[in-house]
């Protein structure tokens, strides 16, 4: 009888055990996006959004210089009631402070020491978007100056003081930048971040960042580029192993590349869907940008909308083709579009820009080439105070080195407003 007993207590005490542990396993965690048939998916519900990028909200968030957290409440507020609920951010930006293009405060300003205070500010970030159902895709540096990137990591291993965009030519600037994908050292300082950010436990919460449902994917960079045709190998293995870092350390949220497509990869779509087609990343982006790409000329910004959309559509045309068979979906994580005759002001004349975004927009909702889309970018509240951002000035949308206003939308462009609220 004792060992029936006996017997009985340990199968209940089994059962009680198996039934803590999940049958063996973890309980799945709810509200992370997944890549399903080919779409995203939250909870087995599909999952497709139009929203913006917003990569100054963690210095918003933080307490230091930049810090306004009635501003990012304030943002955050204006874009729920626009229905606009995804946000494509930058964890932070690297090097040192006084350089005239450069954002500022940056978070990473010599390898390997931080801001604590930006930090905090991106713990508060992502506490704020839990409780609000947002999601964040957040990118970890830059191929481009304006938030240290690529040139902060070549400077810190002997390349030289980095040419500034807006005072070299083009080629100059490809020939040194092109140095960080062939460059070891550098990379090994940038796996170095990736690590700390990735594994980063949020103060706040007492959560590690992989638990968030905040997060909806890592990107390995905004906009890689290999600068060269000799560095595209080079570009692709080091956009797979940041991406098994990753992984490695946070399997829970997807990871992407952060590419503007085949102009990111020096011309070459071949090269762009290798790299999308890795086993290590989850869905495939692209980046559209008419007027800078001259698709239409500095002066026809509202008469050239036509021709921006034919070829708008061909780009996305021919990357989703690239992809068939894939599995992946595709996000045009960056458009933007001019104001009327360029014009700077809040409120001022936007009939080419709603236009343009209107086109994008329709095909988001009538075709299945696109399963989201983030617009550049949300300027809200802010009001530039000068042509050329200078530290102290409200962050619009528009990096440091262009024009402020230029192809940020403020909180008082009603008809662009409008047209974002009915996507």
């Amino acid at each position: 009888m004792k060992n029936i007993l006996y017997a009985l207590i340990a199968m209940a005490t089994a059962l009680v055990a198996v039934s803590c542990a999940g049958g063996g396993q973890q309980p799945a965690m709810t509200g992370f996006v997944v890549v399903e048939n080919g779409g995203f998916a939250i909870d087995g519900q599909p999952y497709r959004f139009v929203g913006t990028n917003l990569w100054y909200a963690p210095i918003l968030a933080s307490q230091g210089q930049g810090g306004n957290r009635e501003r990012l409440k304030k943002e955050l507020d204006s874009l729920q009631a626009l229905g606009i609920n995804n946000l494509r951010i930058l964890a932070g930006a690297d090097g040192p402070h006084g350089i005239r293009t450069h954002i500022e405060p940056t978070l990473q300003p010599s390898p390997g020491v931080y801001n604590d205070t930006l930090l905090q500010g991106l713990d508060y970030l992502l506490r704020d978007l839990e409780r609000r159902g947002m999601k964040a895709v957040i990118y970890l540096t830059n191929s481009w100056e304006w938030s240290g990137g690529f040139s902060s990591h070549l400077e810190w291993t002997g390349h030289g003081t980095a040419p500034l965009p807006t005072e070299v030519d083009w080629g100059t600037w490809c020939k040194y930048a092109r140095n960080f994908v062939l460059d070891d050292s550098a990379k090994h300082i940038y796996y170095r971040h990736v690590r700390h950010i990735v594994g980063r436990t949020n103060s706040l919460t007492g959560r590690p960042y992989s638990e968030s449902p905040a997060i909806m994917a890592w990107q390995v960079c905004n906009e890689p580029r290999a600068f060269s045709r000799e560095g595209k190998d080079s570009l692709a293995t080091w956009i797979q192993h940041t991406a098994q870092i990753i992984k490695s350390i946070d399997p829970n949220h997807l990871v992407s590349t952060g590419s503007e497509g085949k102009y990111g990869c020096e011309v070459d779509i071949d090269l762009w869907a290798r790299i999308h087609t890795m086993p290590e990343i989850d869905y495939a982006v692209i980046h559209i940008w008419p007027h800078t790409w001259q698709w239409v000329a500095r002066d026809s910004v509202e008469t050239g909308v036509e021709q921006a959309c034919r070829a708008t559509r061909a780009y996305i045309e021919e990357h989703h083709a690239a992809l068939r068979g894939s599995g992946r979906p595709l996000v045009l994580e960056e458009f933007g579009y001019p104001r009327d005759g360029r014009q700077l002001v809040p409120g001022s004349p936007t009939s080419g820009r709603d236009a343009y975004y209107q086109y994008v927009f329709n095909i988001m909702r009538n075709d299945t080439l696109l399963a989201g889309c983030n617009f550049w970018g949300w300027g809200g509240a802010a009001r530039p105070q000068h042509e050329m951002w200078q530290p102290g000035d409200p962050f619009t949308c528009d990096p440091a080195h262009e024009p402020q206003g230029l192809y940020s939308v403020f909180d008082c462009d009603t008809t662009t407003l409008e047209i974002i609220r009915k996507s």
